[in-house]
């Protein structure tokens, strides 16, 4: 029986992790701790919420006391941190939270695992698994080769410039005093309970509204996309099989324009309309959809500073070293997230307000 503390449990990534961890290891100990800032979201983990074994404690993890009084009472083995302030817009305005949560946070929590299964009575068989992100990197022109777990960091917003500066006090912490953990540096995710003021829930609940569907600049902005539950299969492999002190890059080896994302979901909600007539009585703003031509409300806007052109990960370690590999395409897990809004629109209605 493995006991696992999950930071960030009720965000978008941590919620989807929860959701397959219980289903996979239902006899586990899984104890979530989230501060349910706006991005954290409480129905996120309903499903999982009456089952046995499942513990939700709403606190912040630079509470460095509370964290050693959970890994104590709880005899948590692994840590999964996914907590962090993760819009990159929100970081360009505001970064100071980013610094607070992404930095100082994954401190605190460094420091009450060392505290905890280091400095007493040493726990060999623990984990710290640091969740992060691909835009560490940089940025890639068109013919760059994609990101490796050796391309220099080289971070461009608030937002990965904390994510970084986290990244490197996990690799610290295991090179200076031996705790025992692991990092994966993943492409940007998509799917089931995704905040909507990222691109792909933003373009699917405007189009629902009848609202303009902004794109920064000309569009051809380049992201690797990969489908949230992949991601967390990746997770599961990097703690199982992952060698210690080591980086993973879990990607879907999906590149794609941020304008084409946005007119592929355009073409797919005209024709999940067109065949559903009853759509139509649900969701009647959507005008452009009943009538086939969501693709008109796309409007382009000035482009945001320092927005990186392209990202894309190189995957091959996990796959050689872990056997990764993603199971959705990404018209497989598009088709999925449209459904899904369509289907939970109790969920994330009230996050629009």
């Amino acid at each position: 029986m493995r006991k696992l503390l999950v930071t960030g449990g009720a965000g978008f990534i941590g919620s989807n992790f929860v959701h397959y961890w219980k289903e996979k290891y239902p006899s586990d100990l899984v104890v979530v701790i989230d501060a349910l800032t706006y991005a954290g979201n409480i129905e996120s983990l309903n499903k999982v919420k009456d089952t046995d074994n499942y513990v939700f404690v709403k606190g912040n993890i630079c509470d460095q006391a509370l964290i050693e009084s959970l890994l104590e009472e709880h005899q948590i083995c692994t840590i999964v941190h996914f907590a962090a302030e993760s819009h990159v817009d929100r970081s360009i305005t505001g970064p100071d939270e980013f610094i607070e949560t992404n930095i100082i946070g994954t401190y605190s929590l460094l420091k009450a695992a060392k505290k905890v299964w280091l400095d007493g009575d040493k726990l060999e068989n623990h984990r710290f698994h640091h969740v992060s992100t691909d835009e560490v990197y940089g940025t890639l022109e068109a013919n760059d080769p994609a990101f490796h777990e050796d391309t220099p960091y080289a971070p461009n917003s608030p937002y990965s410039a904390s994510k970084a500066a986290s990244d490197h006090l996990v690799r610290a912490y295991h090179h200076t005093y031996g705790l025992n953990v692991t990092t994966s540096n993943c492409s940007n995710n998509y799917g089931p309970f995704h905040f909507p003021e990222k691109l792909i829930p933003l373009i699917l609940t405007n189009i629902l509204h009848d609202k303009a569907l902004p794109v920064y600049g000309d569009g051809m902005q380049i992201r690797d996309w990969l489908y949230v539950a992949d991601h967390a299969k990746g997770i599961d492999l990097v703690l199982e099989s992952g060698r210690i002190g080591e980086n993973y890059n879990i990607g879907g080896n999906n590149e794609w324009a941020n304008i084409d994302i946005v007119k592929l979901l355009c073409k797919q909600l005209n024709k999940v309309f067109s065949a559903d007539s009853s759509l139509h009585s649900r969701f009647p703003l959507a005008k452009h959809a009943i009538n086939g031509t969501a693709e008109s409300l796309i409007s382009f806007v000035t482009d945001r500073p320092g927005h990186d052109r392209r990202y894309a990960i190189d995957p091959s370690k996990s796959n050689h070293e872990l056997g990764y590999a993603p199971t959705e395409t990404f018209e497989s897990g598009i088709d999925k997230t449209i459904q899904w809004y369509l289907n939970n629109e109790v969920w994330w209605k009230p996050l629009l307000k």
